[in-house]
């Protein structure tokens, strides 16, 4: 049954992935869904990842937040997917190197403060990458449309890249524990 769980868990994130690219709104869903159906694991009685109620909560409660404000965008900006690419790249790098946190010390705390921080951060530059491109002019800062198309797009990229690191903080410290 573990690993039914997995094989649904990794196909909502790449649909959440997916979902990036032209309907935003459900991307956090599917990727909140993904923790959800992880969060039943079980081995001998035990869950196989500690993701307690408030953990679920608390991503419940963002993803609320973050669906709730792309519902409330214009029409003509929820469906325009223009430096969608590099913002999802920016956010997945950044998720990347946030991981690498287990590197500087163990407390988890710390992995999830250094994964969000580098996956907002990755999103930003992808965004900000993008407006350095001929098609990012119409974006790019000073434009008055830099901030109001990154909170749109960026917004729910970076929640939707931060629960998956989420998982793989979890991932991460269980095997140094184990480890040891």
């Amino acid at each position: 049954m573990t690993v039914f769980l997995i094989i649904v868990s990794v196909l909502l994130w790449a649909a959440s992935i997916w979902c990036l690219y032209g309907r935003q709104t459900l991307a956090p869903a599917l990727s909140y869904l993904a923790i959800l159906v992880l969060s039943f694991m079980k081995e001998n009685g035990y869950a196989v990842l500690p993701l307690n109620g408030t953990i679920l909560i608390g991503w419940l409660c963002m993803t609320m937040v973050v669906m709730l404000a792309a519902m409330l965008q214009p029409e003509a900006v929820r469906r325009q997917t223009r430096g969608m690419t590099y913002i999802v790249a920016g956010a997945i790098t950044g998720m990347a190197l946030g991981l690498l946190g287990f590197s500087i010390g163990s407390d988890i705390s710390m992995r999830y403060g250094l994964m969000i921080a580098a996956t907002a951060a990755g999103t930003a530059l992808g965004f900000l990458l993008y407006t350095n491109t001929p098609d990012g002019r119409p974006v790019r800062p000073g434009s008055g449309n830099f901030f109001r198309y990154l909170l749109a797009k960026g917004f729910p990229t970076a929640i939707t890249v931060m629960q998956l690191g989420v998982v793989l903080v979890l991932v991460i410290a269980l095997k140094n524990v184990n480890a040891l």
